[in-house]
């Protein structure tokens, strides 16, 4: 047997497996990524795009901490949209219709030339813990790999089981394997795991398609790039296409209702809720006569389109009738059929905010396996998780991001709080303090973290504070120079009035050259100022209840008054803060001021014992 030893072994190479490996190796840990197969790293398994909204927060924080994701669809995208574009600064979120191999493989370049980084074509089968740190996993070659901390990113793999209307089969994702035995290995690691669902739909043979008639949909003449590194995006861009299902779609659907493995209870795990199979949506909304299928070719040199909104796993007769039926799909040839997949996860509510389990010291997990759903979610777990491997085994306190700083920090905070019993999708709606929470500020919050932790490098940190003196400067020049009676910062809080428009009436701040990033800050700061200073002072309130720490072994049984359900509650997500005591369900407002009084009572115990 072979023995081969790391300091951090990441299991999976999927999105999340990405970033969490060349966050460790940049942070100068020898990694391995481990994964069955060297040639789907990075594979967009469903839908061949990047961002989205709430999404695309996520990628601009990953990519200000000093991640790959942005950087690798601006050099493969070929349709950049910034959604809600027309609607508040809050809400917009950039969008990329990606060249799905190009991207994949582009991501394996990175992956391949990182130093300190090993890709290694192996499936791992049991990891055994000893002193509840020294880690060895046991893989189907025969090798041993030993590691100081592990980072499991196995996506749909942990049993995956795949439904075409009566067959099912084992696999991962279409054509893979499953990865049976570490299911069973991570339960008796003591880890619960529950069931979810996804599906993906066909894929189309885009010269079958009739575009004629087709509702065409652009990009944006100007692109907005996901990476603050990006200067500006090269590729050639196409179009997409927008059908509909009707009438006729939904009856060759509802007669098949009993071939589909959803309705039949072949299929028993939960789906996503935000983005359900074509059979859900029909069923679930029976008056709508239609619903949008967006048709989105996956890369410059291929046919192939997929069809994003008709999601299925009935039978594969029922596929091509329902294709068919549908406008511009006519004569259309499906290269591949849609299908569910249900997969094992691991009830987040077993891991810390720093992504490690709570059973067992320097196993971390991210993505699909802490019950989120997309590529974006994926990615944000996988940085934090490398990030924190690293300084778990430096002996260094964990880097978490709280609600109040981050997309991300919601994420994981709502993961390891709430739990989740369906597939987890980030939506703008779940951050409290999106108004100051937005993509196009996500270096200014984010980036100093990237440069501690050495991922992002001194240049790019040198290039953010001449952006922020700039801002500095800009903001102040407007505030004290007047066109008029009114000073340009008046002017500029007019409701249609935009810098460009103080450009053109003021001559010295046109040559001033301010970059378009920098015109950005300035006029929301100035447009959106008594808003943003309100959501700042919640933040401060917010920050005063996350400051109040919760001991890690706390006898909440003791506490008199606590509700017994608080008790029980408090007992096994044993949270790290009063603020996070106060999100769990189950713990009420009367229970966290309980826990306040008994926390100051405390400490001035503590406080009049040492003075005595």
């Amino acid at each position: 047997m072979m023995h081969i030893s790391y300091d951090i072994i990441v299991v999976g190479g999927g999105h999340a497996g990405c970033e969490a490996a060349l966050a460790s190796a940049r942070m100068g840990m020898h990694t391995a990524l481990l994964t069955m197969n060297l040639d789907t790293i990075a594979q967009m398994s469903c839908n061949p795009a990047i961002g989205g909204l709430a999404k695309g927060q996520l990628v601009r924080e990953v990519d200000a901490l000093g991640g790959e994701m942005g950087k690798v669809i601006d050099e493969t995208g070929i349709q950049f949209k910034l959604l809600n574009a027309s609607k508040g600064h809050a809400v917009r979120s950039p969008r990329a219709q990606a060249d799905k191999k190009l991207y994949q493989f582009t991501m394996k370049r990175r992956l391949e030339e990182q130093a300190n980084l090993s890709l290694r074509h192996d499936c791992v089968e049991d990891i055994a813990v000893h002193d509840n740190k020294a880690l060895v996993l046991a893989a189907k070659s025969g090798t041993e790999y030993r590691a100081k901390a592990v980072i499991i990113t196995t996506g749909t793999f942990l049993n995956g089981l795949i439904h075409i209307g009566k067959s099912q089969s084992k696999g991962g994702r279409s054509s893979e394997p499953s990865a049976d035995k570490l299911s069973n290995c991570l339960q008796n690691l003591g880890l619960e795991l529950d069931r979810l669902k996804t599906g993906t739909p066909p894929r189309l043979n885009g010269n079958s398609i009739t575009y004629d008639f087709l509702q065409e949909q652009e990009g944006d003449e100007q692109p907005t790039a996901f990476s603050f590194s990006t200067k500006k995006i090269q590729r050639p861009q196409i179009k997409c296409y927008i059908t509909y299902t009707n009438s006729l779609t939904h009856e060759i659907i509802r007669s098949n209702l009993d071939r589909a493995p959803a309705f039949t209870g072949q299929i028993k795990a939960v789906g996503p809720r935000y983005c359900p199979s074509i059979e859900d949506k029909i069923t679930r909304f029976p008056d709508r006569d239609h619903h949008q299928i967006f048709l989105e070719p996956e890369g410059l040199d291929t046919t192939e389109v997929y069809c994003n909104g008709i999601s299925t796993s009935v039978p594969y007769d029922v596929q091509e009738e329902m294709i068919r039926s549908i406008k511009g799909l006519e004569n259309a040839e499906i290269t591949r059929y849609g299908y569910a997949i249900e997969y094992d996860y691991v009830p987040p509510t077993q891991i810390k905010p720093s992504l490690e389990t709570k059973n067992v010291e320097n196993v971390f997990l991210a993505g699909q396996i802490n019950g989120t759903s997309g590529y974006e979610e994926a990615a944000a777990q996988g940085i934090m998780a490398g990030i924190n491997a690293v300084l778990k085994i430096k002996g260094s306190e964990p880097f978490v991001l709280d609600r109040s700083e981050a997309y991300i920090g919601v994420l994981i905070d709502d993961l390891v709080t709430k739990g989740t019993r369906e597939p987890y999708r980030m939506f703008t709606s779940r951050a409290e303090y999106r108004l100051v929470l937005r993509h196009d500020n996500a270096d200014r919050r984010l980036m100093k973290y990237g440069y501690q932790y050495g991922l992002v490098s001194k240049k790019q940190l040198n290039e953010l504070l001449e952006k922020e003196k700039i801002i500095t400067e800009t903001s102040e020049y407007i505030e004290h120079n007047k066109n008029g009676e009114d000073s340009l910062l008046k002017l500029l809080r007019r409701p249609k009035m935009g810098f460009n428009d103080l450009l053109q009436i003021d001559e010295n701040l046109r040559e001033r050259n301010i970059s378009a990033s920098v015109q950005e800050q300035v006029e929301i700061q100035a447009k959106y100022e008594g808003y943003i200073n309100r959501q700042r002072q919640q933040i401060e309130k917010f920050k005063k209840m996350e400051n109040l720490s919760l001991p890690s072994h706390f006898h909440y049984d003791s506490i008199p008054g606590l509700r017994k359900e608080a008790q029980q509650k408090l007992d096994v997500f044993r949270p790290v803060s009063l603020g996070q005591a106060s999100r769990i369900s189950g713990v009420s407002p009367a229970d966290i001021s309980i826990l306040m009084v008994y926390l100051m009572s405390k400490s001035k115990e503590n406080t009049q014992s040492v003075v005595t």
